[in-house]
């Protein structure tokens, strides 16, 4: 069945960075469009970035330039680079195919 699972998060100081990644099972990567999402307390659940199947990629205003999505076909995995953090990108991050979730992994940025 198809499996999202996140790691990479932890506690970062602000323009610090961190790499999560995506390990996907029961589905290849490569054959759907990849996203993050990001869900900050008490705020709603908001689209981070996206990879489609041709390899191009998309980013929210709030992190372009900054953060960068990628795949590696042959571990099946995707990944968010995340570099200048800031403050405000602390949330749980998700990874998502269609109406599929990871459980998410925590990032925090705090001086």
């Amino acid at each position: 069945q198809v499996q999202l699972v996140e790691s990479g998060g932890g506690s970062v100081q602000p323009g610090g960075s961190l790499r999560l990644s995506c390990a996907a099972s029961g589905f290849r990567v490569s054959a759907y469009a990849m996203r993050w999402y990001r869900q900050a307390p008490g705020k709603e659940r908001e689209w981070v970035a996206g990879i489609n199947i041709s390899g191009s990629t998309s980013y929210a205003d709030s992190v372009k330039g900054r953060f960068t999505i990628s795949r590696d076909n042959a571990k099946n995995t995707v990944y968010l680079q995340m570099n200048s953090l800031k403050p405000e990108d602390t949330a749980v991050y998700y990874c998502n195919r269609d109406y599929y979730w990871g459980q998410g992994t925590q990032v925090t940025v705090s001086s």
